[in-house]
């Protein structure tokens, strides 16, 4: 009975991961060595993101619970999966990235916003600009309309100014 708590727990934590994250990832990890998956969980760490290795029949549980349909065909061999919390491109460009250099890890899916994706999905998200890159456009694009005006305001100041520096050179001469 112990054993069956246990399962459920699990069940019960792998459910509320898929609920916090923006994004997660599924990967084959098969061929790696422990000093490369011990650098991709650096890397994934420093971007808020948690990099699971979870049994397939508990993460098969968890999903169809919190309401995940299709994932079953990413369900096979060893997996293991990134939960992209802070935002949904962090985790799939860390391991895009890592790709390059590791060819032997495979980007098998994902899930976004309770739907599954499969890996060209993954690297259409891992060609996003990120969260800061994208509060940065916005602020720009904010911004740009409100210098324009204040150039437009400062256009007839500037021109009394001038007006007046005139009319002083003129009074001096006189």
């Amino acid at each position: 009975m112990q054993n069956l708590e246990q399962k459920k727990q699990v069940v019960a934590d792998i459910k509320e991961r898929l609920s916090k994250a923006q994004s997660v990832v599924v990967m084959e990890y098969r061929g790696l060595n422990v000093s490369e998956i011990t650098e991709l969980r650096a890397q994934l760490r420093v971007a808020g993101v948690e990099m699971k290795v979870l049994k397939n029949t508990l993460v098969k549980l968890a999903a169809d619970e919190y309401g995940v349909v299709g994932l079953e065909q990413y369900l096979e061999g060893p997996t293991a999966w990134a939960f992209g919390i802070q935002d949904p491109v962090s985790a799939p460009k860390i391991l895009m990235e890592f790709t390059k250099a590791h060819q032997k890890l495979v980007i098998k899916g994902g899930i976004l916003e309770k739907k599954v994706i499969d890996s060209e999905g993954v690297k259409a998200l891992a060609k996003l600009p990120s969260q800061e890159v994208l509060l940065a456009q916005i602020l720009a694009g904010m911004q740009a309309p409100l210098t324009g005006m204040a150039n437009v305001l400062q256009g007839p100041i500037r021109k009394f100014v001038y007006a007046l520096e005139a009319l002083r050179k003129e009074k001096e001469q006189a």
